[in-house]
């Protein structure tokens, strides 16, 4: 979106731009995400592909608006998922005023930020590189190798060290990216903080709380639709209010169903559990969370399933 030009009518004085976040996964792209918008709109974990759609998500600071656009680490698609993440790591790649390539430490660029970085020549796209989980580092002279692999690979405006976990470097990124923004109108408004419906952040925070819990292709076979979300009148005056939560979790194999749902049902207690803890310190209400488990054989590979579970 080059917004970065046109003539500001509308609100004169404002600035913005769109930033996209890509990198390979699980390099942290989520987790600076949060960091920078300063609240969690997007779930993470340790686990690679853990996101699966873009995530937008919004910071205003004063005249300049910024909206972050968390993407799917680049990777080989196997199935009509796979091949709808890709698809939203290149098209936002393609649709964006700005990108910053997230990498890790390491003596050389890996296949996909190579990749990536093909991407960005082509389109002529201004990019930003940071070297993310520098406080893994037992000694900083360890990211050199990376932080020339990268200036020679391309005319980046700046490679800046950072860790997304501690905030080290994040102000930096973050000015850089406020004196990056052009002209424009805000998109959001200013108390925006993402663009995702209540919805689907809760059923991200129920499939994050799979992902920690389960190993191995479980929880990559799995999708979580919130099918009802619903206002209770509050008990009295003082009293909090109340939300009606109702969620079905897929999975693609009837042994998956018994894995997730576990003995006594004990699994599924503690991902509902914890996931309701999240929503209702999100939703600033208390939860009455009911989650279902059903078999949906081979849905990665069924566009109309896909479509159903929201990626679209």
């Amino acid at each position: 979106m080059d917004n970065m030009n046109f003539e500001n009518q509308e609100n004169p004085g404002t600035r913005s731009a769109f930033v996209a976040l890509v990198g390979k996964p699980n390099a942290g792209k989520s987790s600076l995400l949060n960091r920078l918008v300063g609240e969690k709109v997007a779930i993470v974990t340790e686990k690679p592909q853990t996101t699966r759609t873009r995530i937008t998500g919004v910071l205003t600071k004063g005249e300049v608006q910024l909206v972050f656009i968390d993407t799917p680490g680049l990777l080989k698609a196997k199935d009509a998922l796979g091949r709808y993440m890709v698809k939203q790591v290149r098209d936002s790649v393609a649709d964006v005023d700005l990108a910053v390539l997230v990498t890790e430490p390491g003596p050389e660029l890996s296949k996909a930020d190579a990749d990536l970085i093909e991407n960005f020549k082509k389109l002529r796209l201004p990019a930003i590189a940071v070297v993310n989980k520098v406080d893994t580092l037992e000694k900083k002279e360890e990211m050199l190798p990376k932080l020339a692999a990268l200036a020679a690979a391309y005319d980046f405006r700046e490679i800046i060290p950072i860790s997304a976990l501690t905030g080290e470097g994040v102000d930096t990124l973050l000015s850089i990216l406020l004196d990056s923004a052009g002209e424009g109108v805000h998109f959001f408004p200013d108390d925006a903080l993402t663009d995702q419906p209540e919805r689907v952040l809760c059923a991200e925070m129920i499939r994050e709380k799979i992902l920690i819990h389960m190993r191995e292709e479980v929880p990559h076979g799995v999708a979580v639709v919130v099918e009802e979300m619903k206002d209770r009148p509050a008990a009295g005056e003082d009293a909090p209010p109340l939300v009606d939560i109702s969620a079905m979790i897929y999975c693609e194999r009837e042994g998956h169903k018994g894995m997730i749902i576990g003995k006594g049902g004990q699994m599924l207690k503690t991902i509902a559990s914890e996931a309701r803890r999240d929503m209702e310190d999100f939703l600033g209400a208390r939860v009455n969370l009911q989650c279902r488990v059903k078999t949906k054989e081979a849905w990665k590979n069924s566009e109309f399933q896909l479509r159903n579970f929201g990626y679209r």
